[in-house]
């Protein structure tokens, strides 16, 4: 086949450090913006972004010539540096080490697009960390306690 092609769906999920509600209401529209700028520019398409005070969820089509790893590291990178631009009190501003990133089928897109879009009243009874290790769980994902939050 003489060309490569493909269509890969990742749900990213990260954090704020130490879960801090540093994610207002004032910043999120720019923010969001902010952050598919940077997925852009590695040519991946960015779906839907949402966050709440504390974390980040990123539905995106992965650019066939960009790793999963470098996505992330492009995207908490940039828009933790432009946080700090917002004002003297996020001067101490720093995402989580880690991430969560989930493959998306074409058939359950909508289905995320629909949850990430509802993360306000979702956090109304969950938080967090709860739903993170429903997300680890739901998709099979092997983790120990101890290091998945910082």
């Amino acid at each position: 086949m003489p060309q490569s092609l493909a269509r890969l769906h990742i749900h990213l999920v990260f954090s704020t450090k130490n879960r801090e509600r540093f994610l207002t209401d004032a910043m999120r529209d720019s923010l969001h913006a902010y952050m598919a700028t940077a997925l852009q520019n590695l040519g991946c398409a960015p779906v839907l972004i949402n966050s709440e005070e504390d974390h980040v969820h990123i539905l995106f089509e992965l650019a066939r010539t960009v790793s999963v790893s470098q996505a992330v590291e492009d995207v908490k990178k940039s828009s933790s540096r432009w946080i700090k631009t917002q004002g003297q009190e996020f001067a101490g501003f720093a995402w989580q080490a880690g991430y969560g990133a989930f493959a998306v089928s074409e058939s359950n897109v909508e289905t995320v697009r629909h949850y990430i879009a509802g993360q306000r009243e979702h956090h109304r009874v969950k938080s967090f960390q709860e739903e993170y290790r429903a997300f680890l769980e739901k998709h099979r994902v092997a983790f120990d306690e101890r290091y998945v939050w910082d």
